[in-house]
């Protein structure tokens, strides 16, 4: 029978299985971590766990947290196990599976969030970190700046003692330390966001500006939002994780997560109020985040979508697949070499090139299982981080963008909504409707997509890939992925 997870079941675990070798008893919050998805529990928790494994910084463990009604869930589920977690290492040789104990809480989630606010109002709680998605952070893709606009942002102004939003309440949980004297919190984003921290603080202020324009001038002279560069793949969580959790390690965990046996965490050390030793945990501190970010996003999550888009529309579940594909990994190689690493600069590890490599054979691996659905997700937010950038980059240099142009192409016959069997693709973007309206239209006037001036700003005013686009996605469409694909290749 699979054991469940709790304090007092970990003492029994079978010896394959890697449990705390510290006592959870000890520890103290020092962190509230808001966003407790998958990727958050296989990274930054996984380095705390480590860290408390050294004996180390036993007062900085983690708080759990959410700002959204589906959060709820996660804690419901973590809270009836103690908060442990089930982390799946996944190489291509083996499994190995460890419970990692580094939060201890999660704070009851609630729509006005008060207990989130109370709970990081407390003098105890030093940093508060978020993992929110790319798409959370209220960025104007036309300006690149905090949208002060937007519906949420402005509710949240209107109403400051009950917001509903993520920074509505850090505003909130500042707003009641400054009164009382308390020293702040650092905020640190563990998104994958070119600048992270800087998008943080302009959201954080921004959002204070609006309510008390004193708070804000506090905010920006005495908190600090360092910026990081995360990264790790972490499939999402289904019946096959479940399964995996309960058949091969005798684990009934409802919320397992799996994972590469790769991770990466650099970031500024610039923290306000004191920080755990991250070093001795492995995280690299340095001056240097953004071009290690830029390495990341443009090779990692810009190829990503060079990968997924082709493959879905040719049938590809899984990752693994279709970078073995001839014509996917072709595709792949080619705007990356091309069109991508012209464009990074080496960090003292890697070369950009050495860092391709790496990023394909982490692609591969085939334990992993991550679907190609979950790399399309999302694309609305994700390709003005990930891809429109190297295409300015391009334009700029005087380079050809031509692979990058087929990419947006193929995103735009992916919200088409159907994949070339004719199948049907479910909604895969919070704008799915709009996106699929758009690349309907843009079937018979392509410039039509380029006109998401929140994606592309004004591309679609330079011939150097508005013209481009327009030839693939007509080539898309009349001959089909495939030979669109062979095609540029041969090019």
């Amino acid at each position: 029978m699979a054991m469940r997870l709790s304090n007092s079941a970990i003492t029994g675990l079978p010896g394959s299985i890697q449990g705390p070798t510290y006592d959870r008893a000890a520890l103290t919050t020092g962190i509230v971590h808001i966003g407790l998805g998958n990727f958050h529990r296989a990274h930054q928790a996984v380095y705390l766990d480590d860290l408390f494994s050294k004996g180390l910084d036993h007062d900085w463990a983690i708080c759990g947290a959410g700002v959204r009604a589906p959060d709820a869930g996660m804690r419901d589920a973590l809270m009836a196990q103690d908060c442990l977690s089930t982390v799946i290492e996944l190489s291509p040789e083996d499994a190995s599976a460890r419970i990692i104990g580094a939060m201890i809480d999660f704070v009851e989630v609630a729509p006005d969030n008060g207990p989130l606010i109370a709970r990081i109002s407390d003098a105890s709680i030093r940093i508060v970190s978020l993992t929110v998605t790319e798409g959370g952070y209220f960025v104007d893709a036309g300006t690149g700046t905090f949208d002060p606009t937007h519906p949420d942002i402005v509710a949240d102004a209107a109403n400051p003692g009950a917001p509903r939003t993520v920074f509505g309440a850090i505003v909130a949980g500042l707003r009641a330390r400054k009164d009382a004297g308390i020293k702040p919190f650092t905020v640190m984003s563990c998104d994958n966001l070119p600048g992270n921290g800087t998008v943080t603080r302009d959201a954080v202020v921004g959002m204070a500006r609006l309510i008390d324009p004193a708070l804000a001038d506090w905010i920006a002279l005495e908190v600090t939002f360092p910026n990081s560069m995360v990264d790790r793949i972490t499939p999402a969580t289904g019946d096959r994780e479940r399964a995996l959790a309960r058949e091969t390690f005798g684990l009934d965990d409802p919320v397992p997560v799996t994972c590469e046996p790769f991770r990466q965490w650099v970031m500024e050390d610039n923290f306000c109020n004191g920080r755990p030793r991250f070093e001795e945990a492995g995280v690299t501190l340095t001056s240097e985040v953004h071009t290690y970010e830029r390495m990341k996003i443009r090779i990692l999550n810009g190829g990503h979508a060079i990968i997924a888009y082709p493959a879905a529309l040719l049938g590809i579940e899984y990752a693994h697949e279709a970078i073995a594909h001839p014509l996917v990994r072709g595709f792949f190689r080619k705007v990356e070499t091309e069109e991508v690493l012209p464009h990074v600069a080496p960090v003292p590890e890697m070369t950009p090139a050495a860092y391709l490599e790496l990023i394909e054979s982490r692609v591969a691996n085939p334990a992993v299982v991550d679907t190609t659905r979950r790399l399309c997700h999302d694309g609305s937010n994700r390709q003005p981080k990930f891809i429109v950038p190297s295409v300015r980059d391009g334009i700029r240099a005087g380079i050809s963008v031509n692979g990058l142009a087929l990419l947006s192409a193929l995103w735009c016959r992916y919200c088409a909504g159907q994949i070339e069997s004719g199948a049907e693709i479910a909604p895969n973007d919070p704008s799915w409707d709009m996106l699929v309206a758009t690349a309907q239209e843009a079937r018979s006037r392509p410039r039509a997509w380029l006109e998401m001036s929140d994606v592309y700003g004004d591309l679609a005013q330079m011939p150097a890939f508005s013209e481009r686009f327009e030839y693939w996605l007509r080539m898309i469409w009349q001959t089909g992925t495939t030979a669109t694909l062979e095609t540029y290749i041969q090019s």
